[in-house]
């Protein structure tokens, strides 16, 4: 077991040794601690902190966990120019799964009555589920416009308007982003799943706000008491898994021929400047974009269901885009006035204000950090500050699983955690009862915990608590 050492209330290291280049540095809680060594994280911890060209430190967020590779809820940026790397396993299969928030005029009493229709509407329009195929047919050189576009594409058909590209990170678009590096099997996966939200923890949430902690930020982003806001949860559906799973062999051969020594196979890379990383950073940016394009898509059926459900424009609905944020992604960022590759796997990006690559509107105030809850749990909106330089900017992306799927169904059955949930006011739907069983409550984290880990530590403040009231499940 690793010899993890306390070194404040809410952050512990693990001193290097062995091959580890840098020190590896955990946020958490005590109690968070003690899971994170009985499922031995510690250990890919180490192993990321052992890649050439890595920085400082190899970071967990509190919601960290057991992944590939690299553990979910792990960052490490890397030195280019310093034979620094890039690993498809330190980003994940499910490149830029992300979320969005969009916020209503609406109150609870507005819709409450007609909450059930609203999902059904929502769920009718809106394909969720393993293998869920979208209403659009597109070419494949639109396919590769997607790719390229990212939001851009999507709005410029009339699926949003010019203030969601502001509103997304990087506008909805990584301009590094080569649809030629894409495989034609990654083209197939993607091509009918555009709109689509998927199946696993990805969801859709009608919620309610229920408490403010910074009123000025609540206020300058359109945040109030009571107000109905809505979460979409997905990502880049089978394109993003294919490119991945594509990339990782082809990492498996330039380990190889640059005679990198790796602790861990499955964090198989290459040097960022070589061909081979250059090649999977402009693909792991065409998967980005489609899944900006996804998000912004269902955003735009959620405002046609929810002005079909209330018979009411959408000037007297609301749903402007608070923001988007990616999960697992990796970006050229500034930091310390030079340029480094930042690995964010289920860790959320938190710029604090004055950056420069922040809209105008949260230039003054931060970045908001949207931070997703697990079915029947509340959500969190917080805000990037300038101590999270510690954490090269990134903070936590959601809860973090505590039990593996499996475990979780043996815990409750799909119909008894929908019951369950009716009970506390919150209605579920679900093509597959099974995955509601996976991703039961139970399963996961402590949401307020992990939250006030984030806070506390300085990575990211809290802004705003949202509660579910009602939740689509792939």
């Amino acid at each position: 077991m690793s010899d993890i050492k306390k070194v404040s209330e809410f952050k512990f290291e693990i001193p290097p040794c062995g091959a580890m280049k840098v020190p590896g540095v955990i946020y958490a809680s005590e109690k968070m601690i003690r899971h994170i060594e009985r499922e031995n994280v510690s250990k890919q911890i180490e192993n990321v902190a052992a890649l050439p060209g890595i920085l400082k430190y190899s970071l967990a967020m509190p919601d960290v966990h057991w992944g590939y590779g690299m553990p979910i809820g792990g960052v490490a940026a890397m030195d280019i120019e310093k034979d620094g790397v890039v690993s498809p396993g330190a980003i994940g299969y499910d490149i830029n799964c992300g979320v969005r928030l969009l916020r209503t005029n609406f109150t609870e009493d507005k819709i409450r009555e007609k909450l059930r229709d609203l999902l059904k509407v929502i769920f009718r329009n809106i394909p969720s589920g393993v293998g869920s195929r979208g209403k659009l047919r597109l070419t494949q050189k639109e396919v590769g416009d997607v790719l390229e576009k990212g939001s851009v594409w999507a709005v410029e058909r009339g699926f949003g308007t010019e203030d969601d590209i502001s509103h997304t990170e990087e506008g909805g678009c990584l301009r590094s982003a080569k649809a030629d590096f894409v495989s034609n099997r990654a083209l197939e996966r993607g091509n009918p799943q555009l709109g689509t939200l998927g199946a696993g923890n990805h969801f859709l949430e009608i919620q309610k706000v229920v408490e403010i902690y910074d009123e000025g930020k609540a206020k300058a982003w359109g945040i109030f008491p009571g107000q109905i806001t809505v979460m979409i949860h997905t990502g880049s559906r089978g394109l993003g898994y294919q490119v991945c799973d594509d990339y990782l062999k082809v990492m498996q051969t330039a380990v190889r021929k640059y005679g990198i020594s790796l602790a861990d196979r499955q964090l198989a890379c290459a040097p960022f400047e070589s061909e081979e990383g250059r090649r999977y950073f402009a693909a792991m940016c065409a998967a980005a974009n489609y899944a900006w394009c996804n998000r912004q898509i269902i955003t735009h059926r959620v405002r046609e269901s929810f002005m079909e459900a209330f018979g009411a424009p959408l000037s007297e609905v609301g749903l402007e885009l608070v923001w988007d944020v990616a999960h697992n992604i990796g970006k050229i960022e500034e930091f310390e006035n030079r340029k480094i590759f930042i690995h964010r796997k289920g860790a959320t990006r938190a710029f604090p204000a004055g950056r420069k690559e922040l809209p105008e509107k949260y230039r003054s105030t931060g970045q908001p950090v949207i931070v997703p809850g697990s079915m029947g749990t509340a959500s969190y909106l917080l805000v990037g500050e300038e101590s999270a330089s510690q954490t090269f900017y990134s903070t936590c992306h959601g809860a973090g699983r505590e039990m593996s799927r499996k475990k979780a169904m043996k815990l409750e059955s799909g119909q008894s955690v929908v019951s369950r949930l009716k009970n506390e006011g919150i209605l579920v739907l679900s093509d597959k009862l099974r995955t509601v069983a996976e991703e039961a409550p139970a399963a996961y984290k402590e949401i307020d915990e992990v939250v006030e880990v984030c806070d506390r530590s300085g990575i990211s403040k809290k802004v705003a608590k949202m509660v579910p009231l009602g939740v689509i499940k792939g």
